[in-house]
């Protein structure tokens, strides 16, 4: 099929341009160049006259007669034409009028070939950026041509580029030559992505209409028809691929049946010494339903920090005890997995049912007794990190497994937990996260998960005020803690570590601490650090001294990020705050404010900050909705990962909709697949045979999230 052709066998491109393309655009065959769209489109529909062309103007287009050719070598003195050798020239000045001024353009590159083309008399349309040298008006390396090229009056679109690809030659107007080639050979025989029936009741237009005006769009309306039913189309696909995964998943995959609520979970529930929330309770009712639904619970939870998700867990790790099963609570570091035991051995307290702890850090006498405590039943709950994954920890009966801030975990090795289930059925899954994670990329990145909100805050638990300071307020910053300490409360002290490969900021870090201790000095204080270059003995050693009250200030990066509860600690300094994503920053201000005194979190910025990074700052001092700030991090930083580090793993990649803009064509998209496969959820009807032939590509076929959450 054509679409499959390597891209190096279009005419224009051949094996070096092809290896170019794919390494720097990932566009390694005719259909890839195609579904590669411009980001943004030049309006070349109107002619500037030279008087009204300005600098402060974006891209002109004039019409212009060259006057007068000059070469000039190095140094800048000009070089007379009857001795020419183009190898000593630096540039060439053309002298360009029309009826009603004067300018210049200048070139660097190309010299020889704009000498012989740029004849004194001859008429061109110059296009480009104008700017201003020595009080003259100039472009400097307009794009060239002849005024019946049929460049004027079109909208002329602007592909994603490199500085490789430049160099090689393969620049905007190479780009549109060889996508034009492209679809000159595709259109004639593409087949439509969509039925008949979608395109009509949606109102689209045809796939080739829609390609061809993407590309070369004849005006803005024709684009703008263009735009929609890619996007719809890109969207839809995603979401019907999704749901269809989560009908045959609920339809198809025994779960385990738990029926009982248990006297465990009873002793637990009225043991609390304060009520749960609406919002715990319904999100307790609705995975009660999924455990005892005879169906495999595929079940998000979300929550903001502080929320009462930890209670969530256990009460519905006690349901599955309840049923004479086990369950697991998997967290992404020791740190979390020890204070979630701490927390979850108290809560079963009245119950009798055993938990333990397994990590890295578990020695092998106790590892032993844990392993021999599963495989007999008497462990009802086991929480731990990546460690429970191993192939040497077997359960008796896994009923549940909880996974908590989920997106830490790759994907394999949670498939390697839930085959840990009993005779081979795959435990109930239950995924946590407190990164508020917005309505849109939610329903991409598990949208073949049933979700549930926690959208509301435990009564009295106190506001976390939150100020924004520069440099000059640190000495004030200092005495702040000071106050805070003598009052017998605690201070975080976070330093940015993006990556953990970055030696400026272990430098920055170490510096910090330094200074901290040298303005915090002993016998009156103690100040802990904890980075992720220690041994988890020693950020282990650090963290309990913190925990338990013995260190009055915890220098740290983010690894303290997320579930690290201190309820005594009222004070959050992040340094260089203007380096860290929205959510990232609600993570870390989410530390505080766990007791019941005031607390306080303090961004203290650099004296360099970004327009972007100062709204950022001014939004978190404003609200502490975490959901409002993660839709807003997610306009203003694209639906990448909302942590500020890597790019997160969509289930596919996304060629045109935006995640942060398009929220209104994904609602639309997702309730119209869902009405489809209401009527037809295998997609076996002969109208449907298009779009289950789509489902099929690679595109689609991701591993069966639904298995894996």
């Amino acid at each position: 099929m054509v679409l499959e052709t390597g891209i190096q066998y279009l005419p224009g491109v051949g094996p070096k341009r092809a290896q170019l393309l794919q390494s720097e655009l990932g566009v390694a065959t005719v259909g890839d160049l195609i579904r590669l769209y411009p980001f943004r489109y030049i309006d070349r529909s109107s002619i500037v006259r030279i008087a009204d062309v300005h600098p402060d103007l974006a891209q002109v287009q004039v019409r212009a007669t060259v006057l007068k050719v000059r070469l000039y070598a190095k140094n800048g003195a000009e070089l007379p034409p009857d001795q020419l050798k183009y190898n000593m020239v630096n540039r060439l000045s053309a002298l360009v009028a029309d009826d009603s001024g004067e300018m210049e353009m200048v070139f660097f590159k190309g010299v020889k070939w704009m000498h012989s083309r740029l004849v004194p008399g001859s008429t061109f349309i110059f296009f480009g950026k104008p700017s201003v040298f020595n009080n003259r008006l100039n472009m400097v390396h307009p794009e060239v041509d002849a005024p019946d090229s049929g460049t004027t009056g079109v909208l002329t679109g602007v592909y994603p580029s490199t500085e490789k690809l430049k160099n090689a030659g393969i620049t905007g107007k190479v780009m549109l030559k060889l996508v034009g080639t492209a679809l000159q050979e595709i259109l004639p025989v593409l087949q439509e992505t969509l039925p008949d029936y979608v395109l009509r009741e949606k109102g689209l237009v045809p796939l080739t209409y829609a390609l061809r005006q993407i590309h070369f769009p004849t005006d803005q309306d024709a684009l703008a028809k263009a735009s929609y039913r890619l996007k719809f189309e890109e969207l839809f696909l995603l979401q019907l691929s999704l749901l269809k995964q989560k009908y045959v998943r609920s339809h198809n995959t025994v779960g385990l049946n738990m029926p009982a609520v248990g006297e465990a979970f009873n002793a637990c529930y009225h043991a609390l010494p304060y009520e749960l929330t609406g919002a715990q309770k319904r999100v307790i009712r609705e995975i009660r339903e999924d455990m005892r639904s005879g169906h495999q619970m595929n079940r998000l939870l979300q929550g903001d920090v502080g929320s009462g998700k930890t209670m969530v867990a256990v009460l519905s790790a006690l349901i599955a005890v309840g049923n004479g099963y086990q369950a697991c609570l998997m967290a992404p570091t020791e740190v979390l997995a020890n204070q979630h035991f701490a927390n979850v051995s108290k809560y079963l307290k009245p119950t009798g049912v055993r938990v333990a702890l397994l990590t890295g850090s578990t020695g092998v006498k106790d590892r032993r007794e844990i392993h021999a405590g599963l495989q007999d039943g008497s462990i009802g709950v086991l929480i731990g990190t990546h460690a429970l994954i191993e192939d040497t920890v077997q359960f008796k009966a896994l009923g549940l497994a909880i996974v908590d801030e989920q997106h830490r975990f790759g994907v394999d090795q949670r498939a390697r937990l839930w085959n840990k289930g009993w005779q081979g059925v795959p435990p109930h899954v239950l995924v946590m996260t407190a990164t508020p994670i917005p309505r849109t990329l939610a329903m991409t990145l598990y949208g073949d998960l049933d979700v549930s909100v926690i959208d509301e805050m435990p009564p009295g638990r106190k506001p976390v005020t939150t100020l924004c300071v520069g440099e000059e307020k640190r000495h004030a910053m200092h005495n702040f803690i000071r106050d805070e300490i003598a009052k017998g409360r605690q201070a975080f002290i976070v330093y940015p570590l993006i990556f953990e490969s970055e030696k400026l900021d272990y430098k920055n870090l170490e510096l910090g601490y330094e200074e901290i201790v040298r303005t915090f000095p002993l016998p009156d204080y103690k100040v802990a650090i904890v980075h992720g270059q220690q041994t988890s003995q020693e950020k282990a050693f650090n963290m309990d001294a913190f925990v338990a009250g013995r260190a009055h200030i915890l220098v740290s990066t983010t690894v303290i990020e997320v579930g690290v509860d201190v309820p005594n600690a009222s004070v959050m300094v992040i340094e260089s705050a203007e380096r860290f994503g929205l959510s990232q920053l609600h993570q870390l201000r989410g530390r505080v404010g766990r007791g019941a005194e005031r607390s306080y979190c303090i961004l203290m910025h650099g004296t360099k900050v970004s327009k972007e990074s100062r709204k950022r700052l001014d939004l978190l001092c404003a609200t502490e909705n975490g959901f409002e700030l993660a839709e807003e991090d997610m306009k203003m930083r694209g639906p990448g990962d909302l942590e500020g580090t890597q790019q997160s793993g969509l289930p596919i990649s996304l060629n045109i909709a935006s995640l942060a803009k398009d929220g209104l064509i994904l609602s639309d998209a997702r309730g119209y697949a869902q009405h489809i496969l209401e009527l037809d959820p295998t997609l076996e009807k002969p109208g449907n045979a298009v779009l289950a032939a789509e489902l099929r590509k690679d595109k689609y076929v991701s591993k069966d999230y639904s298995q894996i959450s």
